[in-house]
């Protein structure tokens, strides 16, 4: 069907810490659980109810897996961008086949926050784009440094993209950095 998404957005908490794997060829992959809950009042009772839902997550980019494998503990909080995908497996018993559906990163496809302010640091964020995430990292993907990214606040963003500087503007309202909240400090 032309004109199809297929584009994932989570934002939770990590279950676990990283799991990192390496193949016989070198390549390795990240696999992540996040937890997303939902709450409300029950109408009956007027208690206070919850739902987790968990999610398994992929990642196959390089410079994600990375920063997933240095900065993510179990507890962090994260913003994901990927994609859905469903692969099939069957145990070595010949048991029946089973069906896996998981939130994919891969090269220059996904996106990776973290929310969780730096220990010691300042409020704001370090953003690193992919190539085709937008408006935020420009075409060539990109880094800037800033206080209100999709992360609401806080937090640093990778993407799968190449890591040139972008250009920091001055003052003035709007835009990603708000004006005026970055002081004299490099964001790096």
């Amino acid at each position: 069907m032309a004109g199809s998404v297929n584009k994932v957005i989570l934002v939770g908490n990590l279950g676990r810490d990283p799991e990192v794997r390496t193949f016989q060829n070198g390549g390795r992959v990240c696999n992540l659980r996040i937890a997303t809950s939902e709450t409300w009042r029950d109408k009956a009772s007027g208690e206070r109810r919850e739902r987790t839902e968990w999610h398994s997550v992929v990642i196959f980019n390089e410079n994600l897996l990375r920063v997933a494998e240095q900065y993510l503990r179990k507890g962090s909080k994260v913003y994901i961008e990927g994609q859905l995908e469903t692969r099939k497996a069957s145990d070595q018993s010949g048991g029946p086949e089973r069906y896996f559906t998981e939130v994919v990163l891969r090269q220059f496809r996904g996106e990776l926050t973290i929310l969780d302010s730096r220990a010691g640091g300042s409020e704001g964020g370090d953003d690193y784009g992919a190539g085709s995430s937008g408006g935020d990292f420009g075409a060539s993907g990109g880094y800037s440094g800033g206080g209100s990214s999709a992360s609401s606040g806080g937090g640093r963003s990778f993407g799968g993209g190449d890591r040139k500087p972008a250009s920091v503007g001055g003052g003035g309202g709007g835009g990603k950095f708000g004006g005026g909240d970055l002081d004299d400090e490099i964001p790096f």
